[in-house]
């Protein structure tokens, strides 16, 4: 067998890609990318991409920003990384004050991984753990939406009902309950989407009625189901089942891991469900955009009483789990600067003014097309349905995409955008333009 010569030829011969069946490289080939910038994403032969989807959601401020890299040369000089394990240092200190603050101080301790699966399983195992602390060990069951994804981690697959990721490793998965999605599109003529949300509600209702006693948490993607198709619901399901865990004493989890970071209006997307008044989740995990899309981070953020739990003489008490990089200090130095960015910049503010625009100029383009329907959208993820998708559809659109210089990656029939938050209106025109001539040409 000759050596392979290319990037394309030494990856696929070295490198097992994620989420991938390897053999469809050998149709579709692999996009080989040399460099970033802004939005966009530049390959081997000079074509510039813009990055429709922040390469997995987690990208906010364009690649190889100024300020984010001008951070993480700084930490180089200063520490790369110590174990947090019976030590400390700046930027995780800071960044774990910065985010206690962000909620309010309503959630004030925060818990260190790498990747969103990792911080799944912290919060399914701290919330499991600190009913054992309090004397009630049978509560050890979690209950999650129909369609839900919160990671392909065996722990993480518990609670994850997307039947490509989880049936494969069922023999190895002790599987939770699943409840009725408030999934909008469902509420069909002469409801609502909050009717919706009253129904699937009381559909939970009924479940911890029965079930609260072995019931650990539910565990919900707030706003928006994203693996699922950009599911979009209404915020009072979510009010509805913050009461019903107080009612049945039972955890709520906010896996912000995708919308989290300003992805759906709000820096975390529960400030749509709680405002002022209190109500916030017990704990709210993150990951993807948290560190800007420059290195892997994740966390979970716990209440006062989830956390005095643990706290005893007792080191069994404690929460043993740990991974080597625990809260890097680079990872964390990125993480600051994305969050400075946030301030310096009012973000959030301006997403309010890019996400009308884009949502405009979707409308424009898809809002009559007989083949699409619905159109919907929350702050800056945007999202329709293709009816007439044939199987290969996903495939297709992808390949056609990358021919017209935008990067977007169905989920099944649902095409969805979810840029970083640089995009100007000449790259927003791009991203529009190209995906209704790439959904023409992925239908041929």
């Amino acid at each position: 067998m000759p050596k392979p010569t290319t990037l394309l030829e030494r990856s696929r011969a070295a490198v097992w890609h994620p989420c991938t069946q390897m053999k469809h490289h050998e149709t579709l080939p692999l996009v080989p990318i040399v460099r970033g910038e802004g939005a966009c994403l530049i390959d081997a032969d000079g074509r510039r991409l813009i990055d429709g989807i922040s390469s997995w959601w987690v990208n906010l401020f364009g690649h190889c920003n100024p300020r984010i890299n001008a951070a993480l040369r700084d930490q180089l000089e200063q520490l790369e990384h110590v174990m947090l394990a019976g030590f400390t240092h700046p930027p995780v200190v800071a960044l774990s004050e910065r985010l206690a603050a962000l909620t309010g101080h309503r959630l004030g301790h925060a818990f260190y991984a790498s990747d969103g699966a990792s911080a799944t399983e912290i919060a399914l195992k701290m919330s499991a753990h600190s009913w054992r602390n309090c004397g009630r060990p049978q509560k050890n069951r979690f209950i999650s939406l129909a369609g839900s994804y919160h990671g392909e981690t065996v722990g993480a697959l518990a609670v994850t009902d997307v039947a490509l990721f989880r049936d494969a490793y069922a023999p190895l998965v002790r599987m939770g309950s699943t409840v009725p999605t408030p999934d909008a599109r469902l509420a069909g003529s002469g409801r609502s989407a909050a009717d919706l949300a009253r129904e699937a509600a009381s559909a939970l209702e009924a479940h911890l009625q029965q079930h609260h006693a072995e019931t650990a948490a539910l565990i919900v993607e707030p706003l928006v189901q994203g693996a699922a198709g950009m599911v979009m619901y209404d915020a009072e399901y979510l009010r509805l089942a913050r009461t019903l865990c107080d009612r049945y004493e039972v955890h709520l989890i906010a896996d912000e891991i995708a919308v989290g970071c300003g992805r759906t209006g709000t820096f975390f997307a529960w400030e749509q469900v709680a405002g002022d008044d209190g109500g916030w989740p017990d704990f709210i995990c993150l990951s993807k955009g948290i560190s800007g899309g420059y290195l892997p981070l994740s966390l979970v953020l716990s209440s006062d009483a989830v956390f005095d739990s643990f706290y005893d003489d007792t080191t069994a008490r404690g929460f043993l789990h740990s991974h080597s990089y625990t809260g890097n200090p680079l990872a964390c130095r990125a993480a600051l600067a994305t969050l400075e960015i946030f301030e310096q910049d009012d973000v959030i503010a301006s997403n309010r003014l890019r996400a009308a625009h884009l949502g405009k100029l979707a409308r424009e383009r898809f809002g009559d097309r007989p083949d699409v329907a619905h159109l919907r959208q929350c702050g800056m993820i945007l999202a329709f349905d293709v009816t007439t998708a044939a199987p290969d559809f996903a495939r297709r659109f992808f390949a056609a995409g990358l021919e017209l210089e935008v990067l977007l990656r169905p989920i099944g029939n649902t095409v969805y955008f979810m840029p970083p938050y640089v995009l100007d209106d000449d790259e927003m025109h791009q991203l529009i333009d190209g995906a209704a001539r790439a959904l023409d040409l992925a239908q041929r």
